[in-house]
């Protein structure tokens, strides 16, 4: 019990350098040691019982929630609850954490390389159980995009360490393009480039090519626009192992459409599944057309993963992040 006061005094002390905002940040003349854990790592810092209680679940409802666009159901991020006491030493280099307060005011702050860098931290609190389950809800989707960007960061910054030569897309396409070395180009052509990495048992792969501005924005139906364009790709250039198979949109399920932005870009971001026509594979796919007006077109950049009977939820990810880190001129 003694050292449990002592670790959390402590923690509370460092966590309300709060300057009045509702976020902080580290401090310019602080040395912090650097981060460390496996990208979309959550560590959850609350008593065990309270872990199986309704903060628990409400936790893993929003937190732990399937990814949208997968074959089988895995959660946005693998939570690790800890109690308190446990949270000390090297555990608080974890590069993102929840902590949990009970009898507390009720209160929601996110904390910024409090204990190493890059880290983001969130501190919830409530007097009971209902509060801090409230705070939980009202904030997640705060603290989803907050975690997903540290670590589309991360894995960025990671893959700077060895990256491959995107110089043929710039001249192409005007993109510029984050991919590590493990990635080859596959397939070169004017208006189309296929780029491929082998993993065990499947393969993830990356598409970019440009369309004109009214083969998405002709009518309304923009989902059906892509999925018509996608298909017309898969068609041309993604054939399948038997003669007569391609790619294609996975027809039994419409894919996830949402709006989002590329290097400032507005840009439609489609989540779904695709499949070979005539063949049995299929996988999941990200998808996102970039609206570049001035030249008055969308430039197409896709992530797809094949790899059956295995989680992809980490493959996608990476994906993402490096489509995520296009640059369009």
């Amino acid at each position: 019990m003694k050292n449990y006061i002592i670790v959390s005094a402590i923690l509370i002390f460092i966590l309300a350098g709060c300057n009045g905002n509702n976020e902080t940040d580290s401090a310019d003349d602080r040395i912090v040691a650097n981060s460390s854990g496996n990208i979309n790592n959550v560590s959850v810092v609350l008593e065990n019982e309270k872990w199986e209680g309704s903060i628990g679940e409400a936790l893993r409802e929003n937190l732990a929630a399937p990814v949208d666009g997968l074959p089988q159901e895995e959660p946005l991020f693998s939570l690790n609850q800890m109690p308190p006491e446990a949270f000390s030493g090297f555990v608080r280099k974890n590069r993102l954490f929840i902590k949990i307060e009970n009898e507390q005011p009720a209160g929601f702050k996110t904390y910024k390389d409090p204990f190493a860098s890059p880290q983001r931290g969130i501190l919830i609190s409530g007097m009971n159980n209902q509060e801090i389950v409230n705070q939980i809800n009202e904030n997640a989707e705060e603290i989803i995009t907050l975690f997903k960007t540290t670590e589309i960061k991360e894995k960025q910054r990671r893959m700077r360490k060895s990256l491959n030569d995107d110089s043929k897309l710039e001249d192409q396409f005007g993109v510029s393009l984050i991919f590590p070395s493990a990635y080859r180009y596959a397939i070169e052509e004017d208006d189309f480039f296929w780029i491929r990495k082998d993993i065990p048992k499947g393969m993830m792969e990356i598409m970019i090519y440009e369309v004109p501005m009214h083969v998405i924005d002709k009518d309304t139906n923009v989902i059906g626009n892509i999925i018509r364009m996608r298909d017309s790709i898969g068609q041309k250039h993604i054939p399948g192992p038997v003669d007569g198979s391609y790619m294609i949109t996975e027809a039994a399920y419409a894919p996830y459409l949402f709006t989002s932005e590329v290097d400032g870009k507005f840009a439609y971001e489609t989540r779904g599944t695709w499949e070979v026509k005539n063949a049995f594979m299929a996988g999941p796919f990200v998808n996102y057309a970039v609206r570049d007006q001035a030249n008055n077109r969308y430039v197409i950049l896709e992530g797809f993963a094949f790899s059956p009977a295995s989680a992809k939820r980490d493959n996608m990810f990476e994906l993402d992040a490096i489509l995520q880190s296009a640059r369009i001129k």
